[in-house]
């Protein structure tokens, strides 16, 4: 039987903590629709105390970002973005379209159609978190989406050049030093100034993941990537405490609710990684952010068995899981519910985030029960087509439809079969009626 050493913030407190971002997210976007661009210019100047005539950057903004880079800053956003991209396209070379002749004369198909726009959200309220725009920008652009707007908050009151620099080298159409409600609200409904897009991606606060949610529908959105969550499995073998702790305060780093949980089968073990933590927050230049986290939502949790860990780890769902054991692979062969796996001590979740290739947006929120991260197939639509061609397989799928339809009492579509069967099968079926069966489709 599991037990928890040390546990988080009760599910009441964050149910509180949702609800008043909702209300705020709500009035927002409410806002952002009816008065378009004022309302965007006031939250900037109210939320990011920015303000400026136009917030899309000019050519000569964007280049004078990308030549702030020094050589070897270049050459390391370019190795990261090359890394990205090749393994999006290979991604991409796996979505075939298919097109198959299921019966004599029936044609069945489908194509992955690129989506006409991307809205892409940067984060960098607290860090230039660049990598973001590898994400979400290389990915779309290797999928074939035509306009890639994306928008980051500005950093210490101007654009933030390397999220700029990275925004561009990746490709971006439309480039807007706006963050937070604002952002997603303006590029996924539109205003004077920005046209609308067709889905939004990208990681951001809980302000940002809200807005993206209640937005849904309105256009397509990746998932819910809400605050940074990991989940460190570790036994004695595959790890040890001062990795665990390392890789744990990692990623907490990224803001006061950021969950960060340690499950292993030793006590011993979970012990001298939380006196671990501990001690690195004394020396940690951004343990502010990191011991809100860890003292408010940090968990670890003591198993008895592999077995009973997976079970725990695929019901937290966690967005990061790594796994540091004897045997990773028992977890990649048998958990289910996850954004990313980082399997062994050699890798680790900062890899994911910012430079081995594989896409860092990922689901938060026990979402990974039921999506997986950002990668090239978010922004493609797998659109079907039919064709018929001849008379004999109109009339056989004709016949089968007329009976099904009238099954459901839908006479009007059964005539969509009806008169098919008439004038390609010279059959008498009568109007409002259905085809009786022959000697060949008679049960």
């Amino acid at each position: 039987m599991a037990q928890w050493l040390k546990r988080g913030a009760t599910a009441q407190a964050k149910a509180d903590a949702d609800r008043k971002v909702r209300d705020i997210v709500e009035a927002a976007l409410a806002d952002i629709e009816k008065r378009g661009d004022a309302a965007v210019r006031e939250m900037s100047i109210n939320f990011d105390k920015w303000d400026r005539e136009d917030y899309r950057l000019t050519q000569a903004e964007i280049d004078r970002c990308v030549e702030t880079l020094t050589p070897q800053e270049r050459k390391d956003i370019e190795f990261a973005q090359t890394q990205v991209r090749g393994f999006a396209q290979v991604q991409r070379e796996s979505m075939k379209d298919v097109e198959v002749e299921t019966l004599p004369g029936v044609v069945l198909g489908h194509k992955n159609i690129p989506l006409g726009s991307a809205g892409c959200y940067v984060p960098g309220g607290k860090y230039p978190l660049l990598a973001g725009a590898h994400m979400s920008v290389i990915t779309a652009k290797v999928a074939g989406v035509k306009r890639v707007v994306t928008c980051a908050p500005p950093f210490q009151g101007q654009p933030a050049r390397a999220i700029v620099a990275a925004q561009a080298l990746a490709g971006a159409d439309e480039i807007y030093a706006l963050g937070g409600i604002q952002a997603v609200g303006a590029m996924a409904l539109g205003t004077q100034s920005i046209d609308p897009v067709d889905i939004l991606v990208g990681p951001g606060n809980a302000f940002v993941a809200e807005a993206k949610r209640q937005l849904y529908g309105r256009v397509g959105i990746d998932l819910f990537a809400g605050p940074t969550e990991t989940l460190i499995i570790a036994d004695e073998i595959g790890c040890d405490p001062e990795m665990a702790a390392t890789d744990i305060l990692g990623q907490v780093e990224h803001g006061p609710d950021s969950p960060g949980v340690l499950l292993t089968n030793s006590e011993k073990f979970a012990r001298e990684t939380m006196a671990e933590i501990e001690r690195l927050l004394q020396i940690l230049p951004t343990a502010e952010h990191a011991r809100k986290a860890w003292e408010t939502f940090g968990e670890v949790i003591v198993a008895d068995s592999y077995e009973e860990m997976v079970a725990i780890a695929d019901d937290i769902a966690s967005e990061h899981v790594q796994v540091m054991t004897a045997e990773p692979d028992y977890f990649l062969d048998n958990m289910t519910n996850y954004g990313a796996l980082f399997l062994g001590a050699r890798t680790n979740v900062s890899y994911g985030d910012k430079v081995i290739g594989t896409n860092h947006t990922l689901p938060t929120k026990k979402a990974a029960r039921y999506t997986g991260g950002l990668w090239v197939g978010k922004f493609l639509k797998t659109c079907t087509y039919q064709r018929v061609l001849t008379d004999e397989a109109s009339t056989l799928v004709g016949e089968y439809c007329s009976r099904l339809c009238a099954l459901e009492g839908f006479a009007g579509h059964g005539e969509q079969a009806n008169i098919r069967v008439r004038r390609f099968g010279g059959r008498d079926v009568p109007y409002a009626g259905q085809a009786e069966p022959t000697p060949e489709t008679a049960a």
